[in-house]
C-alpha cells in the first residue's frame, strides 16, 4: 500500500511541529543589558516639541498614553515597568537590564550610565 501525502499536509505538519518552539522562544525572552537614552515610543530619537526640553516632551507624550522607550545604538526598544524610575531619568543616558521579547524590554533594573 502506497502512502500519498499532499504538500498541504506536509506544510501543516511542519507548522504544527515548529510553532510551539517559536512560541516558547518568544515567551521566554532574552536577558539583555542595553545603554541608551530614555525616550518615548512616539518621538523616539527625535522629539516633536522643538520649543520644549526633550524631557518635557517625553513626559507629555507618556501622559498622552505612549510608552517609555530606549534609543540604543540606532535601535528603538519599548520599555515596560519601572515607570517612576524611567520618569526620573527622562531624556538621560541609562543602562537598562531586563528581558527582551521582540522589541519590548521588560525593565528589571535601571541605572544612570557612566
Amino acid at each position: 500500500m502506497k502512502l500519498i501525502i499532499s504538500a498541504k499536509a506536509i506544510s501543516m505538519l511542519a507548522v504544527a511541529l515548529l510553532v510551539p518552539f517559536e512560541i516558547l522562544a518568544q515567551a521566554s525572552g532574552e536577558q539583555k543589558t542595553l545603554t541608551g537614552i530614555v525616550s518615548d515610543a512616539m518621538c523616539g530619537a527625535t522629539h516633536m516639541m522643538k520649543d520644549k526640553p526633550e524631557a518635557e516632551c517625553l513626559r507629555y507624550c507618556v501622559k498622552q498614553g505612549t510608552k517609555y522607550a530606549l534609543v540604543a545604538d540606532k535601535k528603538f526598544y519599548t520599555l515596560e515597568g519601572h515607570e517612576a524610575e524611567l520618569d526620573k531619568y527622562a531624556a538621560q543616558k541609562v543602562t537598562v537590564k531586563g528581558t527582551l521579547k521582540s522589541e519590548t524590554l521588560t525593565v528589571e533594573s535601571l541605572t544612570p550610565a557612566k
